[in-house]
């Protein structure tokens, strides 16, 4: 996705000495500081832009440490990784960013690391896989922000409809697709190969699959045999038989397959939370099961992890890490997981969640996350790898495309990549 967090002692400076231990102490001695956040937004309309909701946190820090002013400028997700490249090319490195990756900017030793910020409460609270994923050489510098899972959702309708039962592995998937084009359904099975978010639902079909973007020590390994066999599969098998609708792979984004859902023209496709309350609004009645494996329920689902940095060059690590811990106690973190359909990134939040029936919608995506693969984000080459994948993938599965040949050449991009990084 889509495809964390244990941690260890804090210095002497760090603001959680301050604090009460519930991350709403205040940053005493810090007086006149301004802290620049910039992040990413998370929502669909005006109405409820994550300007929004930062605006509530700040409010509610600044009343309690009246020496500290928190500044945040939201991006969308177009714009916000650009943005802070060219705000540290120029030398003016926000305090914080909360976005995408990490790896590149903690490699240049351009960020603090989450020892040098965190209490050790909110750093050992954090989600094991998602700690893991936030470390570069055992260091961790990403701290997650937001995280999510994927899941099968299938239109329980046009199942019912047809007599058909969720798949739960790749031949009982393909024959539900092909009774579900007899039916005449537009999209059987919906394959978001477009540039949009292809990274995504081929690191879902390669996790199906048996394998993933890297093999057991880390290296890449996109042309792998059984990727090959995976992407034949999907070329062979869903695509060339025509169950993957109107719209080219190559051609059709995540956007536009979710869209394609709530208005009842998908029968199944792998999606993650946001997707259950679009879905409801335009009432379609969906059910979500575990994504199929080739021979059975998949090993592992991707997971998805966004993240929190701390810049060095501003310099306020106390007042820094003392305004993180606030952002990182329940109350806000679940606040945030709510109003945007994602998972808590801290044990303690998705304990809560788990156990409120207000949000069983979410239950099966967080069962999900303790055995989810998540991007390889610690290589510093991932960023350009994802790139290439987005723009290249879905010829693979185009009528003269060859898995073995696209594959092949996605992975020699890679090993170049790793090696220039």
């Amino acid at each position: 996705m889509v495809s964390a967090l244990g941690m260890t002692a804090v210095i002497g400076g760090c603001a959680s000495l301050s604090g009460d231990g519930d991350g709403e102490g205040g940053a005493s001695g810090s007086g006149g500081v301004t802290l620049r956040l910039v992040a990413a937004d998370y929502g669909d309309s005006e109405a409820n832009s994550s300007q929004k909701y930062w605006d509530r946190l700040t409010k509610a820090y600044e009343a309690k440490n009246p020496g500290v002013k928190v500044e945040v400028s939201v991006y969308s997700w177009n714009d916000v990784d650009a943005k802070v490249k060219k705000m540290v090319a120029d030398g003016h490195a926000p305090d914080m960013a909360q976005i995408g990756a990490y790896a590149d900017y903690a490699a240049k030793g351009q960020l603090y690391e989450a020892d040098d910020l965190l209490s050790i409460d909110t750093q050992a609270d954090f989600v094991g896989r998602l700690t893991e994923a936030g470390e570069l050489d055992r260091t961790q510098y990403g701290m997650p922000f937001a995280s999510s899972t994927r899941l099968l959702f299938y239109n329980k309708k046009l199942f019912a409809d047809a007599g058909l039962t969720p798949p739960r592995s790749w031949s009982r998937l393909a024959a539900d697709a092909q009774v579900l084009k007899s039916r005449g359904v537009t999209y059987p099975y919906a394959l978001p190969l477009g540039p949009e978010e292809a990274q995504a639902e081929t690191m879902m079909w390669l996790l199906s699959g048996g394998d993933g973007y890297t093999d057991t020590v880390g290296s890449y390994g996109i042309d792998s045999d059984q990727n090959v066999e995976t992407f034949t599969w999907l070329k062979e098998e869903l695509v060339e038989k025509g169950l993957t609708g109107p719209v080219a792979p190559a051609n059709l984004n995540r956007a536009q397959a979710f869209e394609a859902f709530t208005r009842g023209e998908v029968g199944m496709l792998n999606g993650h939370p946001t997707l259950m309350k679009a879905a409801a609004a335009k009432g379609v009645e969906f059910g979500m099961v575990p994504v199929p494996g080739i021979n059975g329920r998949s090993k592992a689902t991707m997971g998805v992890a966004d993240w929190m940095t701390a810049f060095r060059k501003p310099g306020h690590a106390e007042q820094v890490g003392d305004f993180l811990d606030y952002v990182y106690s329940d109350k806000n973190v679940l606040a945030f997981s709510r109003e945007y359909d994602l998972l808590p990134v801290t044990t303690s939040a998705s304990e809560t969640m788990a156990a409120d029936r207000s949000d069983a919608d979410l239950v099966d995506f967080l069962g999900e996350l303790p055995n989810a693969e998540l991007y390889p984000a610690a290589k510093t080459s991932w960023a350009s790898v994802s790139a290439a994948i987005k723009q290249r993938i879905g010829k693979a599965v185009s009528p003269k495309g060859n898995p073995s040949a696209i594959l092949g050449r996605l992975q020699r991009t890679a090993v170049a990549e790793e090696s220039a990084s």
